[in-house]
């Protein structure tokens, strides 16, 4: 696996990368490599769903729980107001976004569920700190939520790309209209699903556990 590296803008200031790597909520592209991430068997069909559903601007996360066959069970969106080098801020945002949409799974012995998280930003494909620090946080919010960490999608505006998997494509893109569901041939998924869209501010340090 291969990845590219363009500055951050989370990293302009030694103070940021002071903090990430004094706490160590970075997870650099080798280690991410190589913590078993489970592959999409449909990116491209996983990627125009939450599109879809959620139309993400820059700056929009959107972390959605797949159940088996990678059918979405649950997902919702919101804008990170602050960039951050430092992951415990993304991990307690993704942490508050799962509990508002499903019950957290740590009863089971075994994660059923996978997490995957779809960030829209600018820039291009190549991983930056910040990727780094949402990757951490995704990862850490999974364990907590009783979930299987999945695939980081980053949706630019020239296109998608699961970092770490060298998979990708130029539709949807950062900025492009959303379709419809019907017309991309796209499952809506059973009635009970649940997919919230809102902004919330960044959690306090405190917030999460």
């Amino acid at each position: 696996m291969t990845f590219g590296f363009a500055p951050s803008a989370a990293a302009s200031t030694p103070a940021s990368q002071g903090s990430a790597s004094r706490h160590g909520r970075v997870l650099e592209p080798a280690e991410w490599a190589a913590a078993g991430i489970p592959l999409l068997s449909n990116p491209r069909e996983v990627v125009s769903g939450l599109h879809s559903r959620h139309n993400p601007g820059v700056a929009t996360a959107v972390i959605a729980v797949l159940g088996p066959e990678e059918r979405l069970v649950a997902s919702a969106s919101f804008t990170q107001r602050t960039a951050s080098a430092d992951g415990w801020d993304y991990r307690n945002s993704l942490l508050s976004a799962l509990r508002r949409v499903i019950p957290h799974d740590l009863r089971r012995k075994t994660p059923a569920r996978t997490a995957v998280l779809l960030l829209c930003r600018e820039g291009d494909e190549r991983w930056t700190e910040e990727d780094g620090a949402w990757m951490w946080g995704l990862r850490d919010a999974c364990t907590l939520h009783g979930l299987r960490c999945g695939a980081y999608i980053t949706l630019t505006r020239a296109g998608w790309q699961v970092l770490g998997e060298g998979r990708g494509g130029r539709h949807p893109s950062a900025g492009s209209r959303p379709v419809r569901l019907e017309d991309a041939g796209i499952d809506p998924g059973p009635p009970s699903l649940r997919t919230v869209a809102g902004a919330i501010e960044p959690l306090r340090r405190t917030a999460a556990r």
